[in-house]
């Protein structure tokens, strides 16, 4: 896929971290980009400087994520490329002990369902309204009609303790890579798939510098966090080499999670 203005594209999670460092080199390359995000304020800044459209989306409803592709396709057409960026990152023990009364307790159930309605859920219901739209396109070079490229994390190979729910819908996100593919296939629509490790994200910034400085640490190399601007990088040549399809890749400087 040649990445320019004849190419539109949409990133969810497009406001912030990695979604919004993608649409920032999307949009450099020429292409065009409409940015899916709740967070409203900072999507339509975003969105101007870039010369994108905002939709307000809320991943977890199909009639939001319908409409945002609605507006997003009367703006630019219909997309070839949609990177799904949007996801929140969740911890807690399956069974925990309050330390003031040893009163043990089981996983918050609310918490763990709404962990992959967002992560799991969110990216599926993205992805396959997407498809839905890129197999009605004429096909480009090698018969491709589109890709969609997803975001897991290492935890879903090696996730922390705390990490249960959160591994559990990014192993999700993971493990439906290939078979989304297959399905796929005839129909010239490519997934693959991104594990980030320790990136450099808001959230992250908002963590004290030796703690940030103790987690580049851990990293074997480079040693540092890995920012927004290396998934961008990989998530543009996931674009520009078409024969890498079905694939989930590890972004993460060689690191492995311990337990804790």
């Amino acid at each position: 896929m040649k990445l320019d203005a004849s190419i539109a594209a949409v990133v969810t999670g497009g406001a912030s971290g990695l979604g919004e460092g993608t649409a920032r080199a999307l949009a450099a390359k020429g292409v065009k980009v409409a940015l899916f995000d709740l967070n409203e304020e900072r999507g339509e800044v975003i969105a101007q400087e870039i010369g994108g459209v905002f939709c307000k989306v809320d991943v977890t409803s199909d009639d939001s994520v319908a409409a945002g592709f609605a507006k997003a396709r009367a703006a630019h057409g219909q997309e070839r490329l949609t990177v799904n960026s949007a996801g929140i990152a969740t911890g807690q023990k399956t069974v925990s002990r309050k330390k003031d009364t040893g009163e043990i307790r089981a996983h918050d159930m609310a918490q763990f369902e709404r962990t992959v309605s967002i992560n799991l859920f969110g990216t599926f219901r993205v992805l396959s309204q997407s498809a839905a739209g890129m197999v009605t396109l004429e096909p480009m070079e090698d018969g491709e009609r589109g890709l969609i490229i997803n975001t897991a994390s290492v935890a879903a190979q090696d996730g922390q303790i705390g990490q249960a729910a959160y591994s559990a819908s990014k192993g999700g996100v993971y493990a439906m890579t290939l078979p989304v593919a297959r399905d796929l296939m005839n129909e010239g629509v490519r997934v693959n798939t991104i594990l980030p490790g320790i990136m450099w994200t808001p959230m992250m910034a908002g963590m004290d510098q030796k703690v940030q400085d103790a987690l580049a640490a851990m990293i074997p190399f480079p040693k540092r966090l890995g920012t927004p601007a290396d998934y961008a990088a990989l998530a543009l040549h996931l674009a520009e080499n078409t024969y890498i399809n079905g694939e989930c890749i590890r972004l993460d400087g060689a690191i492995r999670l311990a337990p804790r």
